[in-house]
């Protein structure tokens, strides 16, 4: 039987009415006695309206328009009817407020011969939570009041469900769409490889996101949020451990984890290894665990950058006021035109991240004229201590000239597609190298000597941690790095063997089912037909092949493919020339270099995450950013057996607006 829709079902039972009043939160004074001037039964208006401490004029609650106390109430009554249509719905509830500008509402004339759409007002409700959703805004939002008296004055028929129900809601959908991942895990054939990222709330809380990724079989790289995990009191590696377990367990893939990269903290560290001794004593197959290199090179960034960081307090300073200010922005382009400093795109990058750092050192090294000038010039804004000294530059200019091959690596780990085990490795040599350079080099200041050391240290220990078979087999699988570009720490002549062992022992032929011909019944390329003759040579060369030598050995004796190739689209274009070692690469190729993707580490996107997270409160976080990221990855949202059709919902939303189910808001 085919899932119900949300439009064919009742999804929720029926809300009931709330009590929302209009303006403050807090409570109304009585509305004094009015003397009745003629008739009583019209004094149901008076309600509506809030008379002036002088008792000379009354005030509409609604909008605040003013009236003379001598207006007579079936002239209130008409402005109700006209301006607040369906006011006597809104209930009793409502509550003092200060005058609000007046607007004329102009409803919208129907064409002739259509009907008005009737909205369902649950309807409004589900497209609210997938506002929350996708802005991963708490349900707490919807507690404001000038909010939901925003909607009750587009329409006083408006009933916005209370937060709890909101919370409700959310974790229904969580569970229903939980099982939807639990079926997509389920059709993964190869290994899965698991990530994890920690931050705290506002509220102390820690929190661990695990994240599953492995390709799937036309070769596309995947990736999925598995959950969000409440770390609790003492937030120690036993409490990381059996979270991560009860996630594996949960979606049944502790068989199929082949690694865990962690964000280097000792705990997470510990966290991995335990699990690592669980699997290997359950024989649950062969698991790694693997140090973090964002966190990594951001740490040793961070160091290169101390000496400099009061500088760089000041540059930002300066920067923010820059994309503050039209006016300043618009002198410091022209000055840095005129001065020949290159041309500056606005805003810049002002954040406290490396993208950002990088910026700041860029603008000193390249723009300092210009900024001095501008600085000058707006001494009573910015202030002359913003001025740098001759020494101060001095030392942004060794700085900035010592981390620009830094700021390079990481641009080319941000926007490779898939920053693959051996392209990193390739690249944090790399930076090992010129740290070194740097530290050996006799012309360099002693501080900056001294700075070198110091990173060196955390290079040295991020090698020590990373490098073992594991690694080397991931890293001799992509076809740009094979043995020929990995560090020399890792390139062991034992490991060739061990990697050697390894395939042969899991992805031999022993261990699979014959594999199906390249091509289909009688079909090559061309589009031509396979002899009988032909298949018979195919079969002798295949087992010639087998007998002189294996795929692993075949496919590292060929040169590496340039570092521009697409490491996915090589495999799926070579994957019938080397049938068993292709499914190893789809295996150990999806392990992950970095526990955290390059670009959120290093630029300022990763701020808008930090301030997204942070602010969550514990009752809402883990369905908010499971069910968004779900749904970024093609998750259908669902609220128990029903799925929610939010393109028919909008498509009723624009139908009701076009048959003048909308407002027009004029100034009068």
């Amino acid at each position: 039987m085919e899932p119900k829709s949300v439009m064919d079902i009742a999804l929720l039972p029926t809300i009931d009415q709330i009590d929302i009043g209009l303006g403050s939160s807090e409570k109304g004074n009585a509305i004094p006695s009015a003397k009745l001037r003629k008739k009583t039964m019209t004094s149901v208006y008076l309600k509506y309206f809030e008379t002036a401490p002088d008792g000379k004029s009354r005030s509409c609650k609604f909008c605040g328009q003013n009236y003379s106390i001598a207006t007579a109430t079936g002239n209130l009554g008409r402005h109700l009817s006209n301006r607040h249509p369906g006011y006597d719905k809104t209930g009793d509830g409502l509550i003092n407020s200060a005058p609000q500008p007046v607007v004329t509402i102009a409803k919208k004339p129907l064409p002739q011969g259509k009907t008005p759409i009737q909205v369902d007002y649950d309807h409004l409700n589900w497209l609210i939570i997938k506002w929350l959703i996708l802005t991963s805004l708490p349900p707490s939002t919807l507690e404001e009041k000038w909010l939901v008296n925003s909607y009750k004055f587009l329409n006083p028929s408006i009933h916005v469900w209370p937060g709890d129900k909101y919370k409700v809601v959310l974790r229904e959908v969580f569970r229903s769409m939980q099982e939807d991942v639990k079926g997509a895990l389920e059709q993964v054939c190869s290994k899965i490889s698991i990530t994890l990222d920690f931050w705290t709330s506002y509220q102390k809380i820690l929190y661990m996101s695990v994240t599953g990724q492995w390709i799937d079989e036309t070769w596309s790289f995947q990736r999925m949020l598995l959950d969000i995990c409440h770390i609790p009191h003492p937030c120690g590696n036993t409490e990381i451990y059996h979270s991560l377990v009860k996630v594996l367990k949960t979606y049944e893939i502790e068989g199929r984890a082949l690694s865990c990269t962690h964000d280097n903290s000792p705990n997470a560290l510990h966290a991995c290894h335990t699990l690592k001794e669980d699997l290997d004593g359950r024989k649950m197959g062969p698991f790694c665990y693997i140090p973090c290199a964002a966190h990594t090179l951001n740490s040793i960034i961070d160091d290169g950058l101390k000496t400099t960081k009061p500088i760089l307090s000041k540059v930002r300073e300066f920067v923010l006021e820059l994309n503050a200010s039209p006016e300043i922005s618009d002198d410091f382009i022209q000055l840095t035109t005129a001065y020949q400093e290159g041309s500056w795109k606005l805003p810049l990058d002002a954040s406290p991240r490396w993208s950002g750092s990088y910026q700041m050192l860029d603008m000193v090294r390249k723009a300092s004229k210009a900024m001095d000038a501008v600085i000058r010039k707006y001494d009573q804004t910015l202030g002359s201590k913003l001025l740098l000294s001759s020494a101060e530059k001095n030392a942004v200019s060794i700085v900035h000239a010592y981390l620009e091959p830094f700021y390079k690596t990481t641009n080319n780990i941000c926007t490779n597609k898939v920053p693959t085990i051996g392209l990193v490795l390739f690249f944090m040599e790399h930076i090992s190298d010129m740290i070194a350079s740097c530290r050996d080099s006799r012309p360099n200041p002693d501080w900056l000597k001294s700075v070198a050391e110091e990173m060196a240290k955390k290079s040295r220990s991020y090698s020590g941690h990373v490098c073992n078979i594991f690694t080397y087999m991931t890293a001799i699988l992509d076809p740009r790095i094979k043995s020929e570009l990995i560090p020399e720490s890792l390139n062991l002549d034992n490991y060739l063997e061990e990697a050697r062992a390894y395939f042969m022992g899991n992805y031999s032929a022993s261990h699979f089912a014959p594999l199906a011909s390249t091509y289909g019944p009688h079909e090559v390329e061309d589009g031509g037909s396979v002899s009988f003759a032909e298949e018979i040579a195919r079969k002798k060369r295949r087992a010639s092949m087998n007998a002189t030598t294996d795929e692993l050995t075949q496919y590292l004796s060929e040169p590496p493919a340039p570092l521009s190739t697409d490491v996915l689209e090589w495999w799926k274009v070579n994957s019938t020339r080397y049938p068993r070692l292709c499914l190893m690469a789809r295996d150990f190729l999806a392990v992950q270099a970095t526990s955290v993707s390059a670009e959120d580490m290093f630029s300022g996107k990763g701020d808008e995450i930090d301030r997204q997270r942070y602010t969550l409160p514990h009752d809402s976080t883990q369905s908010l950013l499971c069910i968004r990221s779900w749904s970024q990855c093609g998750i259908q949202l669902k609220y128990k057996s029903a799925q929610i059709d939010y393109e028919r919902l909008m498509e009723m939303a624009a139908a009701a607006e076009n048959n003048g189910a909308g407002i027009d808001k004029k100034p009068k």
